[in-house]
C-alpha cells in the first residue's frame, strides 16, 4: 500500500479522495529534527510553509517519491535537488489565489480608514473619548481613482488586479516574465476581458499610492532602501507574499519618515517570531500569515493536493 505522510495536515476532502483511491495517509506530525529517520517509511508527503525538505533529508530517503507542498511557494523545499534525485515536486498554485488577493485588500481597507486603530482603541477609550477618536479617525481615503503597484503578476498577482479595477483603481503590474495580460473579469454575467502593460519597477515606485507584493523569495528584498526612496510620500505596503521580500529594517525607516505611511503585513522575516519592533509599530496592521487560511482555499488545496498525488502513482 502506497504511504502518504501529510505532515502539515490536509483537509479533510483531500484526505478521503487520497484514502478512497486506496493510499494509507498518516496524518500525525512528525518533528522536524525527526523526518530523517522516519520520512523513508513513506512514498510521497505533503507539507505546508512548517516542513523543512532539504538535499540532506532527501538523500536519507530513496524510498520518497512525491513531495507535494500545500500552497504557492516551494522555498522550503530544495526543488532542484529533489528532481535530480528523481523525486516529484508538486504545488497549488491557484488554489489559493482569491483568499490571498482578499486578504491583501482587507487590510488595504483597514489601512485606508484607520480599522485598525480603532478597533484597539474602541474596546478601552470608546466610552470615555469617542469625539477624539472620531476626529483621530476621519481623515481616511477611497480607494477609487487611486493607483495601486502590484509586485508579482501571476494568478495570485492578477486576483489582487481584479478587485482593484472592480474599484475603480489605476494598478501598475510589475513583473519580469511577462510584458502585458489580459484579466478576465466576471461583471453582470459578462466576462470581459481588461487588458494591461506591465511597467518596470522604478516606474511603478514612483506613481503608485499603494503597493502590494505577490512574489516568492528568491533570497534578497525586492524592497530595500532603494527601492523606499524612489516611492512617493506617504504610500501603503502591504505584504501578503513572503518574509524576507520586504527589507524590515529598510521598511521602519520609511514609516519613520512618513515615506511609508502604513503597512499591512501578514509575512515576516522571522516567523514565526516575527521581530517586536514590527508587532509594535503603532502604523501596521498585522495578520499572523493567513493569507491561504480560508475554509474554500484549504478544501481547494486539498482537493488539488490529492489529485496530483493520485494522478502520479496512479498513472
Amino acid at each position: 500500500m502506497i504511504k502518504i505522510l501529510a505532515n502539515d495536515g490536509i483537509h479533510k476532502t483531500g484526505l478521503r479522495m487520497l484514502e478512497e483511491a486506496g493510499f494509507e495517509v498518516t496524518t500525525t506530525k512528525i518533528a522536524q529534527e525527526d523526518l530523517d529517520t522516519q520520512l523513508n517509511a513513506f512514498d510521497g508527503i505533503c507539507v505546508r510553509s512548517a516542513t523543512k525538505i532539504r538535499k540532506d533529508l532527501l538523500e536519507k530517503c530513496p524510498n520518497l517519491k512525491v513531495i507535494a507542498r500545500g500552497g504557492v511557494g516551494l522555498d522550503n523545499i530544495d526543488v532542484e535537488d529533489a528532481k535530480a534525485m528523481g523525486k516529484e515536486v508538486y504545488n497549488t498554485p491557484a488554489a489559493s489565489s482569491r483568499s490571498v488577493a482578499e486578504l491583501a485588500f482587507a487590510h488595504i481597507f483597514s489601512l485606508s480608514r484607520f480599522l485598525y486603530k480603532s478597533n484597539r482603541n474602541m474596546p478601552t477609550d470608546g466610552d470615555s473619548e469617542f469625539k477624539n477618536l472620531k476626529k483621530s479617525f476621519s481623515k481616511g481615503f477611497e480607494l477609487k481613482g487611486k493607483k495601486i503597484g502590484i509586485i508579482g503578476f501571476g494568478r495570485i498577482g492578477q486576483e489582487t488586479a481584479k478587485i482593484a479595477l472592480g474599484l475603480g483603481m489605476e494598478v501598475l503590474p510589475v513583473d519580469p516574465f511577462m510584458s502585458a495580460a489580459t484579466i478576465q473579469m466576471q461583471i453582470g454575467g459578462q466576462e470581459i476581458g481588461i487588458p494591461l502593460n506591465v511597467v518596470e519597477m522604478n516606474e511603478m515606485l514612483e506613481n503608485v499610492d499603494i503597493i502590494s507584493l505577490h512574489i516568492p523569495f528568491t533570497g534578497a528584498p525586492v524592497l530595500g532602501q532603494a527601492e523606499f526612496d524612489k516611492m512617493k510620500d506617504g504610500v501603503v505596503l502591504v505584504n501578503c507574499a513572503r518574509g524576507g521580500t520586504v527589507d524590515e529594517d529598510a521598511l521602519l525607516a520609511a514609516m519613520d519618515s512618513g515615506k511609508v505611511v502604513s503597512a499591512g503585513l501578514d509575512v515576516f522575516e522571522n516567523e514565526p517570531n516575527p521581530r517586536k519592533d514590527i508587532l509594535s509599530q503603532p502604523n501596521i496592521s498585522l495578520t499572523p500569515h493567513i493569507g491561504a487560511s480560508t475554509n474554500e482555499a484549504q478544501e481547494n488545496i486539498g482537493i488539488e493536493l490529492a489529485q496530483k498525488i493520485i494522478g502520479y502513482f496512479k498513472k
